[in-house]
């Protein structure tokens, strides 16, 4: 399958469809909503219409049965009883007519009569022969003897003078042998003028008086339909349903779909509301918008193929032209470059191919830069991996040199003690002039110089567990080691100069191993400098970023090449003549790794050597311990100067 059809196809399936779907299910429940809607109102409206109806005809009676009940028949006079019947008419507007029938004598006449003034409110009546048919209607022969005094009588519905349909009703006024009746005709065009008020949206209502298993028509809001049968079908529906405590709505199959309602005429009126409208009347407007929606659903189906057509038309050149470009990189030409057109997502996809093909090209350069490099990267590891090895071998010899000390120590010096004593004692026997006096005393020389040397090694090769760390000063620890040095460099000819950094220079170590370092530092260079012309020695402190630095310069005859890697081994020494002291930066370089420091030397050969000791400052701000000599000052000797 294409990708246009595939694209059609899913642009069916995430749009048209459940549009459709969806749509045609909103409108099934508007259409439902709908029909809901239109039965509750037809519910409300016809137990308005039977409330309005029997509050009409209700009203009209009772008020002919209250004002009938004021007068004495008995005793008017003609004259009077024109009145009586004139107030009775003018009671309500559903009166179309009033006479008075029974008793010895002729009906009295009716009103209105011919050529009264009538309401032009009240129904039309026919004044000629109304009292024969009003109580024909009542059948007053039947009633007469039966019926209570001052007792309203309905009689059924009938065919009103003017059209339309009437009732008629009596009320016994007078009782005896020959009882009189007051005869009243109620019209009910006035409650088909309600009807029609009421009836909208092509609704029609229908007052009906129940007739045996049918139904006949007495009011309705459409013209012409009183006293017509009401369709059987919807009288069927209809009658069953009737209940007195409210409405109900149902449906009826006529000509057309109908919906309906019906509700009894409340206070024992006996009528029966109807509500009917035809279905597809009713329920125009969703159908139409159904009809709407279909149409709009199809031409939008139509639409979605020819863009849909298009689009994916141009989206496969696009899209050929990034597999040809996808397959170029493939074959390494990373030269080639795709053509951006607009600003979607494959014009998005197109550049990325591009910035691809352009990084592909950088890298594959940088690769062969790094080919080139790469020999040289190697022999740069290897050299410092070469230092890191000798570092490693410097601390095995230390280590090794330090258990080697230990052992000779111990065994050399208990008879090395024995040999010096005996020595002394020998001399303290002989006078200086006794030819032994000078042996003896070559042999105790000797012997006091291989004790140092065993306490040398003792001293190296005692482990001195972890440094006793405290905040300590260094310039107090330089002034100290510097004063203790004076003599020496002075009796050497020696200048030693002190500059030290104002103000305490603190640092996390132990007094005295610092000593030890700054004591060796100053030997080592007192001895480099012993057969030079110029004997200059300097001291200075200084601080260098979060690191302090001591720095000691000499003018002696420098250190080779080759030697400078292993001054700090022990015994080696450059010294011209060897004396015992070969351990001095040995132990320096140890005390200064205890101390996480660390040492440097620059050297040149006849011109002197600089060796810088850096430390670490303290975590944390501390004030240093008293120390001597905090104050600057200058000691006696050659050219000692210490400036604090």
């Amino acid at each position: 399958m294409r990708l246009y059809q595939q694209l059609v196809l899913f642009m069916l399936a995430a749009t048209v469809l459940p549009l459709a779907v969806v749509g045609f299910w909103l409108l099934n429940r508007s259409e439902a909503e709908l029909v809901r809607r239109i039965q509750s109102e037809q519910r409300v409206e016809v137990e308005a219409v039977a409330e309005s109806s029997a509050a009409q005809l209700d009203t009209a009676m009772a008020a002919v049965k209250t004002t009938a009940g004021l007068f004495p028949w008995a005793d008017l006079t003609p004259a009077h009883e024109a009145g009586a019947l004139k107030l009775l008419y003018e009671q309500s507007e559903l009166v179309a007519g009033v006479v008075i029938v029974g008793g010895s004598g002729e009906p009295s006449a009716p009103f209105p009569s011919d050529g009264s003034q009538a309401s032009n409110r009240h129904p039309d009546f026919e004044a000629a022969g109304a009292a024969r048919r009003l109580s024909g209607a009542m059948h007053l022969d039947q009633i007469s003897q039966h019926a209570p005094m001052m007792k309203v009588v309905r009689s059924g519905v009938y065919a009103a003078a003017g059209g339309g349909a009437a009732y008629a009703i009596a009320l016994k006024v007078e009782d005896g042998d020959a009882p009189r009746f007051v005869l009243a005709e109620l019209g009910l065009g006035n409650v088909e003028v309600s009807l029609r008020a009421r009836a909208t949206g092509g609704s029609q209502i229908d007052l009906v008086d129940p007739v045996g298993t049918s139904g006949l028509v007495v009011a309705s809001s459409a013209p012409g339909r009183a006293l017509s049968p009401v369709d059987p079908r919807l009288w069927a529906a209809a009658g069953p349903l009737v209940k007195d405590e409210g409405a109900v709505s149902f449906t009826v199959t006529l000509d057309k779909h109908q919906l309906a309602a019906v509700a009894a005429v409340p206070r024992e009126v006996g009528l029966v509301a109807v509500a009917a409208v035809a279905e597809d009347q009713a329920l125009a407007p969703v159908r139409a918008m159904r009809r709407t929606v279909l149409g709009a659903i199809g031409g939008a189906l139509g639409l979605l193929l020819f863009v849909g057509f298009a689009f994916t038309r141009r989206l496969n050149v696009r899209l050929r032209r990034v597999t040809e470009g996808a397959e170029a990189f493939s074959r390494g030409e990373l030269s080639r470059r795709i053509p951006v057109e607009g600003a979607d997502e494959l014009a998005e996809l197109s550049g990325t191919f591009n910035r691809m093909g352009a990084e592909l090209e950088g890298a594959r350069a940088r690769l062969q830069k790094w080919n080139d490099n790469l020999k040289q990267a190697v022999d740069e590891a290897t050299a410092e991996l070469r230092a890191a090895q000798e570092k490693l071998l410097e601390a095995q010899k230390l280590a090794a040199v330090g258990q080697l000390g230990a052992g000779v120590a111990h065994e050399i010096n208990n008879p090395l003690c024995g040999i010096l004593g005996n020595a002394q004692l020998m001399m303290l026997d002989r006078a200086e002039g006794d030819p032994d006096f000078e042996t003896l005393r070559h042999i105790e020389q000797s012997a006091k110089r291989c004790k140092d040397i065993t306490q040398n090694l003792l001293r190296f090769s005692q482990s001195q567990g972890p440094a006793s760390l405290r905040p300590t000063d260094l310039n107090a620890v330089v002034r100290e080691a510097c004063e203790a040095s004076q003599k020496q460099a002075s009796g050497d000819g020696v200048t030693q100069t002190v500059t030290l950094e104002p103000g305490p220079l603190m640092t996390s170590g132990d007094p005295a191993q610092l000593s030890q370092v700054v004591g060796a530092l100053l030997a080592n260079a007192r001895t480099a400098m012993a057969k030079t012309a110029q004997k200059e020695l300097s001291v200075s402190t200084r601080r260098d970023g979060e690191e302090l630095v001591l720095e000691v310069r000499d003018t002696g005859k420098g250190i080779k090449p080759e030697h400078v890697k292993r001054i700090f081994e022990p015994f080696f020494t450059t010294k011209d003549v060897w004396s015992n002291i070969g351990l001095g930066l040995s132990i320096a370089y140890r005390v200064l790794t205890e101390h996480r420091g660390r040492i440097d030397v620059a050297t040149e050969v006849g011109k002197g050597s600089t060796f810088t000791v850096r430390l670490a400052k303290p975590s944390a701000d501390a004030k240093p311990a008293a120390a001597k000599g905090t104050e600057p000052r200058s000691a006696g000797g050659q050219g000692l100067g210490i400036t604090g």
